[in-house]
């Protein structure tokens, strides 16, 4: 399930560490690879971005908005995201834009010092899946959270 959520969607939930504490929630589009690390494009100056520079450990969810009460299924992953340095992305770029559902893939050039984004990357820590209560296989009456590793 989770790798079927991951590959059907295009947005995820960022949620940052904002200065004070409160969590920071950002929608990004996102490309995965191999099923841990999440990448996306966004300025140095978003408060997500600033945020990221502070802190490294972020959640994310990726889950389909468009399901029916119910049938929802979602991804709930743990991770540590930083920016990706100049000297890293002539190798990371393909990854990172192997798949881009309609976005247009940057070049490395687009992303380096003084342009005005850069790309970042998540690498999952853990991975859990929404389970609905009335799953017929794992289903317990009530929605829950069950560990899960998609990489596998």
């Amino acid at each position: 399930m989770a790798r079927r959520v991951i590959d059907a969607n295009h947005y995820m939930t960022l949620a940052t560490r904002e200065p004070d504490g409160r969590p920071r929630l950002s929608p990004v589009y996102y490309t995965a690879a191999r099923y841990t690390d999440f990448y996306w494009v966004s300025s140095p100056d978003a408060r997500h971005s600033r945020n990221v520079a502070d802190c490294a450990e972020v959640e994310i969810v990726i889950y389909d908005s468009t399901a029916p009460v119910g049938d929802g299924q979602a991804v709930y992953l743990a991770a540590v995201a930083r920016a990706i340095r100049d000297d890293e992305l002539e190798a990371v770029a393909p990854e990172a834009f192997r798949t881009t559902a309609g976005a247009r893939p940057f070049t490395p050039e687009e992303l380096r010092a003084a342009a005005p984004l850069r790309l970042y990357v998540a690498r999952a820590t853990s991975c859990e899946v929404h389970v609905a209560g009335g799953d017929p296989i794992h289903g317990r009456g009530t929605d829950t959270r069950r560990p899960a590793d998609p990489a596998r």
